[in-house]
């Protein structure tokens, strides 16, 4: 989308290690599971950026999820807004960087949203029974 960015569906498994599992595993599977599909599907010169911002997403994410009080469904539903800025503003500047320009990387934002609400929109309702799941195993 944009500029040539793709979309999937990779933020599902990011969100739900970082909100089931912690900041760690949700840094983790953010910066090497990203930066790994980069690097197995042609988006290599990205990965080292992939790395960078969705382990720092996946941190947050977690961060947000263990510390903020309230109803879980409004936390989740903060950490993936925190991690959707996160995004759009860390793939912004890597494409400012890159292109040159300041204009053309807003073509990839609307991408980047779509990406991040749709796994808000499948992992939020789910976490809190993952989470209660993989504290009985």
């Amino acid at each position: 989308m944009g500029n040539g960015g793709l979309i999937h569906l990779g933020n599902v498994p990011l969100f739900i290690a970082a909100m089931v599992y912690g900041k760690k595993t949700g840094a983790i599977a953010g910066a090497f599971g990203m930066a790994f599909f980069d690097l197995i599907s042609g988006w290599a010169a990205w990965a080292p950026f992939t790395f960078t911002i969705v382990g720092a997403m996946g941190f947050l994410a977690s961060l947000i999820s263990e510390k903020v009080p309230g109803k879980r469904v409004f936390v989740y539903t903060l950490a993936v807004a925190v991690a959707l800025i996160i995004k759009i503003v860390g793939y912004y500047f890597v494409e400012v960087i890159l292109y040159g320009n300041w204009i053309q990387p807003i073509g990839s934002i609307p991408g980047n949203v779509m990406q991040v609400v749709i796994a808000g929109i499948i992992v939020v309702p789910l976490a809190g029974r993952l989470k209660k799941r993989a504290g009985q195993i």
